[in-house]
């Protein structure tokens, strides 16, 4: 990594060159009056605890470097580098986990965004009070960050009885469920957390067999976008009237298209990851450049973006 030149805003991620935000970001900030580059980090699935603290070690400490987002790599680069950081929100403490990274009166400041954005993206598909007139459940594929931070917006105590009486998150490896178990504790009595280990979409399969109807179900895995395939197979049935959501917008989106092909026997609304998209990164903009995007602004930088 070179030092920065000019004020510069990075987003570490997997494959951040076929990110529509590199050809994005340029024209948001000309319409929000940043004057600020992007640059990509594309670090492996999990790296080594090394290549992350080399990473954060250098956007801390080089003066240009104003901040960052951070996607796919949020438990690992938080669990690698939290000692590096001056100051964590409590979204970030409680999760254990990263999306955001900035800088504010002297201190590099970790920040969990995707509470907000994710409740924020799920608020413009699921109708109002949508758990408690139906008693639908919610299933996560995936034990990542956005798995954890979904469970965190849902539990909030605001929504009284509004919420899904049981949630669950499969996972293909076991130690991501024990974490995610071990961050969620306690959330909320009325929702039931079941964790469960499904190395094989198979087990998926079945998962979402056994749902009643008015259920959610996401892809939180990231296969589709940063790996190929999908976490359920081709034989997948859906129960009535539910509701999928996509969390990736590009890729070859085979889990979207599995539940596509069932879209008009089952009723289901299906929803790509568009709005957690535009949501999360806005959401991160406005915390590394101390500004406030308005609805009206976000019509628009919504719209600059769909034209990109």
């Amino acid at each position: 990594m070179q030092v920065a030149k000019v004020p510069t805003f990075y987003f570490i991620g997997v494959q951040t060159g076929t990110s529509s935000i590199m050809t994005v970001f340029p024209k948001w900030a000309k319409a929000l009056g940043l004057q600020a580059e992007m640059k990509g980090i594309d670090l492996p699935l999990h790296a080594p605890a090394e290549e992350y603290r080399t990473v954060v070690q250098f956007l801390k400490h080089d003066e240009l470097s104003v901040g960052a987002l951070v996607t796919t790599h949020k438990l690992d680069l938080f669990k690698s580098c939290r000692d590096i950081f001056d100051y964590t929100d409590p979204f970030g403490e409680k999760l254990g986990e990263v999306s955001c990274l900035s800088k504010r009166d002297g201190k590099f400041r970790a920040h969990a965004k995707d509470p907000i954005s994710s409740g924020l993206a799920l608020e413009v598909f699921v109708p109002p009070d949508f758990w408690e007139q139906n008693g639908g459940e919610v299933l996560l594929l995936g034990a990542g960050g956005s798995s954890l931070a979904m469970s965190m917006y849902f539990a909030q105590q605001k929504f009284g009885g509004n919420t899904p009486k049981r949630i669950t998150i499969a996972n293909r490896s076991e130690p991501r469920l024990a974490s995610a178990k071990s961050a969620l504790q306690g959330l909320n009595d009325r929702i039931e957390f079941r964790f469960v280990h499904n190395p094989a979409p198979e087990g998926n399969d079945r998962l979402i067999a056994a749902l009643p109807p008015h259920s959610l179900i996401v892809n939180a895995t990231g296969l589709g976008k940063d790996a190929p395939g999908s976490p359920t197979t081709d034989s997948v049935s859906y129960p009535q009237n539910s509701l999928v959501w996509e969390i990736n917008y590009r890729g070859d989106l085979l889990f979207m298209r599995q539940a596509l092909a069932q879209q008009k026997e089952k009723n289901l609304h299906i929803e790509d990851g568009w709005n957690y998209f535009i949501h999360g990164w806005t959401q991160v903009i406005a915390e590394v450049f101390n500004i406030t995007i308005d609805s009206g602004m976000l019509e628009t930088l919504s719209g600059v973006a769909g034209r990109a």
